[in-house]
Order: C-alpha cells, then structure tokens, then sequence
C-alpha cells in the first residue's frame, strides 16, 4: 500500500547530518535533488571523488562540513527552464514516515530556491501518492510517536 505524502515535509538523512529539513515533493521533476555548494571533483591516487558541503551559509542548518565520496556518477538534468546540465549523483539513506529508504540525489546549487531537497518522481514511484492539500504528515508522524 502506498504511503500518502503531503506537497512539502521534513526529512532525516543522517548520512549528511541533516535532521527534520524541509522538503518539496516535485513530481514534475525526475531526479530529487539537493542544494549543495563548493561541489568539485578531485583525485588521490588515480581514484576519483567529489566533495561539497550541504545548503549554504544562509541556511539554517548549514554547518560547514565537507562531505566527500567516491561512490559517485554523473546525471544528465533538464531543469524547469529547459536547460540540461550536467550533475553529479549521489546515493544515500533518506527517513521519511518513520521508514528509511535509499535516495539518488543530484548535487544542485538551489540557492534561490525556497526548500533545500526536492523529492521527484523516480524516488516517489510505488510508494507514495501525493496529496497536495496536506503537509509535513512524515514530521506529525514522527512527533506523534515519541
């Protein structure tokens, strides 16, 4: 059965020291994203990696630590303007209604836009339905419990 999700809510993603951060469910949009700064790539020892920082220093939740990983890939991205680009791809655990669930998200400068992590269609499909009249289930949820 699937899970009815709101037009925005909070999320966990405790590989990226974020918790309870605001969320935008998109489905207009394929691939979820997040809002990174400082993203680039690198080298050590013929291995490739990226590192970046999460948000930016505008943020309420930005803490300036850098994350770097290797377990990395690239995706190309239409976005709402038309434009394609070129992003790097990342997996990591998202919890989201009490459940925890393996994300891609692409690295995105959103600095102009108002929710941090967009949820698209792709990490959406087969298990949730959205209904746009409600928010944050996932978080009363989750306060509900304790």
């Amino acid at each position: 059965m699937k899970i009815t999700i709101g037009r925005v809510d909070k999320a966990d993603f405790p590989e990226l020291s974020l918790s309870d951060i605001d969320v935008k469910i998109d489905s207009g949009a394929y691939t979820s994203s997040i809002h990174c700064s400082n993203i680039e790539e690198f080298v050590i020892d013929n291995e490739r990696f990226i590192r970046f920082k999460l948000l930016d220093p505008e943020h309420v939740f930005y803490n300036n630590k850098e994350f770097s990983t290797k377990k990395y890939t690239f995706k190309k991205v239409k976005s709402s303007n038309g434009i394609s680009e070129k992003r790097f791809l990342i997996e990591t655990e998202i919890v989201i209604f009490n459940e925890s669930f393996l994300i891609h998200l692409t690295l995105s400068e959103r600095k102009e836009m108002k929710f941090p992590i967009l949820l698209g269609r792709k990490f959406l499909n087969k298990k949730f339905v959205i209904d746009t009249t409600k928010k944050n289930l996932s978080h009363k949820l989750k306060y509900k419990l304790k």
